[in-house]
């Protein structure tokens, strides 16, 4: 009998990913910022940066621990997690706009030195103390490059989950190829994946008659080698 394939993946374990503890910079920070320089009541603008802040942060973490069973909601929770960074992103650069303030030349010796100190620091306890004295400018700009290094992790992270997923498949793949080693059967793990992750009926079919051409070009070319 054939091995039976894992209906539950290997999951969670994400406190230790440096993309989920830098996003814990990310929220950490915020919060550490909005409370220094931004009014306590009467700004929309604190709920929308924590907010956002928070979301990188839990939907990294329900992401990691949704993949065990579902490939498709933790590309999309990682997703959103990045698209949150965008989001914060304009505010920091937002903020810096309306007090006159620049943001730091991307060959300045300060942007190069935020980017060295944050690649090689990913826990909030080595960032804590410059909320507590510097400036906003030095804070907004700290904040962007942590941003941009986590949105870097975060699209390689996409990149490698939807790899994962044209691998594996979906829980409903695995599920069916479960009960078919189960049974003995043999199955031709390629084909069924490529069949079963279409969305549509239709795109069911075209990718069947994909199959089929491609049978037929095979059986030809074999025909011809054989001189039958």
């Amino acid at each position: 009998m054939a091995e039976i394939p894992k209906i539950v993946l290997p999951h969670g374990g994400y406190r230790k990913l440096i993309v989920y503890r830098k996003s814990d910079v990310i929220y950490q920070g915020t919060v550490a910022f909005c409370r220094r320089f931004l009014p306590a009541h009467g700004d929309r603008t604190v709920d929308q940066m924590t907010q956002a802040a928070r979301s990188c942060k839990q939907n990294i973490a329900e992401g990691s621990a949704a993949s065990g069973t579902s490939k498709e909601t933790e590309i999309k929770l990682t997703n959103v997690a990045r698209a949150t960074l965008d989001e914060l992103l304009e505010d920091y650069l937002d903020y810096l706009k309306s007090h006159g303030v620049a943001e730091w030349e991307a060959t300045s010796e300060k942007k190069t030195a935020a980017r060295d100190f944050a690649k090689s620091h990913a826990d909030w306890k080595d960032w804590e103390k410059f909320f507590v004295s510097r400036p906003a400018e030095t804070l907004c700009n700290l904040m962007i490059v942590v941003i941009q290094q986590t949105k870097y992790l975060l699209d390689k992270m996409i990149a490698a989950q939807e790899a994962d997923f044209k691998k594996h498949g979906g829980v409903r793949e695995r599920m069916h190829a479960a009960r078919t080693a189960a049974r003995g059967e043999d199955w031709d793990k390629t084909i069924y994946s490529r069949l079963d992750g279409a969305a549509t009926a239709d795109e069911l079919a075209a990718r069947a008659d994909e199959m089929r051409k491609a049978i037929s070009r095979a059986v030809w070319s074999i025909k011809r080698r054989k001189n039958w």
